[in-house]
């Protein structure tokens, strides 16, 4: 992070202003950077991370008890699962490019850190708890509405393709069984790149690239999700 440039542009780009700057900077700084120069423990962002995890859990259940009047606990409890989980906030947050911003130790930099889901989302909760402490609830509830709950059934969707491309497969009497392939890799050992494509039968329905194997296989599957609702004029 480029210190004060880069926090004036990650404060552009959400569209918040930080009264304490250091709020927002101990958000974007990784455990890593404070082991190497030596500093306190808190003054990297897994407390923040702490209490960002329990605002945006408050937040999502609020918002999806009103969305969804009819749903019982069970599912808004699956709802809210989909939307809080690792890899929901890591795409959340990199819309907006949030890794760019993180203050990381060279070691944690050297061995891809940045592409790492975990960390990324655990950034992401990081800076809700410090929006939350700088600017209050409502801060912290637009600004979850904003770059979570934005645009939710894509996100769904997209989640949870692989399952629900075998659930419209299962319907279909005689389409085929579906199979992942792997057809590459590329990309250094610490930011290693996947290339998958899905198939039904012998149809070629999508491809899709990731760091995780399972990440080429979510977006290969939705590709073949988009193309079977194409064919069955869905969309």
């Amino acid at each position: 992070m480029k210190q004060q440039t880069s926090r004036e542009s990650l404060q552009k780009v959400i569209g918040y202003h930080f009264r304490d700057q250091g709020l927002l900077k101990r958000a974007m700084t990784h455990s890593s950077y404070v082991n190497e120069h030596q500093l306190s423990k808190t003054d990297c962002n897994e407390r923040l991370e702490f209490l960002g995890d329990a605002v945006l859990e408050i937040i999502s259940s609020e918002f999806l008890y009103f969305r969804f009047p009819e749903e019982p606990e069970g599912k808004l409890t699956r709802l809210r699962a989909s939307i809080v989980c690792e890899p929901t906030l890591d795409y959340c947050a990199r819309a907006f490019d949030l890794q760019e911003y993180l203050i990381l130790g060279r070691g944690e930099e050297s061995t891809g850190g940045r592409n790492r889901a975990s960390l990324v989302s655990d950034a992401l909760e990081a800076l809700i708890g410090a929006i939350y402490l700088d600017g209050g609830f409502a801060n912290a509830k637009e600004f979850i509405h904003r770059f979570v709950l934005n645009d939710l059934d894509h996100k769904k969707l997209f989640f949870d393709s692989k399952t629900i491309l075998q659930e419209m497969v299962q319907k279909e009497e005689g389409s085929g069984h579906l199979n992942y392939e792997l057809t590459g890799e590329s990309g250094p050992d610490h930011a290693k790149m996947f290339h998958v494509q899905v198939f039904l039968g012998d149809r070629q329905m999508g491809e899709g690239s990731g760091h995780t194997k399972k990440a080429a296989e979510q977006q290969a599957a939705y590709q073949a999700i988009l193309q079977l609702k194409k064919e069955q004029g869905l969309e």
